[in-house]
């Protein structure tokens, strides 16, 4: 009966976050990609949970125990995975100060270069976009990413997807949400391709080619 209940939480999902949350408690559509029973003795059971972000796992757990008529409550969480991020890749805290130890005592940078990853290893696992030195400055400041400003463009992009926009240098300018699909994109010449999201790169890196308009 466990194996059957749980499949009719795998998909697009409604939750409400629990009262002691973080966000306002008002109803959700997460996806749950996978769930799989690993093990189970007596009223315990050990599952893998693959979820879409911001899907509360006890929520999950309480609402399958209510389908279940039995109730369930999470009695431990332990991450395994997020984003191109493994626990198997992971370094211990002591490791991370060996390597500031050795750095600042002798200038060793080896280890610790090898725990600390630029920060475009974060997005390595989203579609990718690259934008023309132009349009870099825009998008720094908040603006959407028209199809003009577009250099190149990952294969399979949907709308609504999430992307990780670059310089031609390769460096991380913004997260953005796709309006178009690649195919789209690639038959335009015009239009907004892109919502920014959340910008990363600074401002001033990249210089202003717009003008101020006079009063």
């Amino acid at each position: 009966m466990l194996e059957e209940v749980v499949k009719e939480f795998i998909g697009r999902i409604y939750q409400k976050p629990p009262v002691r949350s973080s966000v306002k408690r008002v109803l959700r559509i997460k996806e749950v990609y996978a769930i799989d029973i690993l093990e189970y003795e007596g009223t315990f059971v050990l599952m893998r949970v693959a979820c879409q972000h911001g899907t509360y796992v006890r929520k999950l757990i309480h609402d399958i125990g209510e389908v279940l008529g039995v109730g369930a409550h999470m009695r431990e969480l332990r991450r395994i995975r997020t984003g191109p991020f493994r626990e198997e890749t992971s370094v211990r805290m002591h490791e991370l100060s060996e390597a500031v130890y050795l750095y600042r005592e002798g200038g060793e940078e080896d280890a610790l270069r090898r725990i600390i990853l630029p920060q475009e290893y974060i997005v390595s696992h989203l579609p990718k976009v690259a934008v023309f030195d132009g349009a870099v400055a825009a998008i720094t400041y908040g603006a959407d990413l028209a199809v003009p400003g577009i250099s190149l463009v990952s294969e399979g992009i949907r709308r609504g997807e999430l992307v990780a926009v670059f310089t031609l240098k390769g460096e991380l300018v913004a997260l953005a949400e796709a309006l178009m699909s690649t195919e789209e994109i690639l038959a335009s010449s015009r239009g907004i391709a892109f919502r920014t999201k959340r910008v990363v790169l600074e401002r001033g890196v990249y210089p202003k080619t717009w003008k101020k308009k006079e009063a």
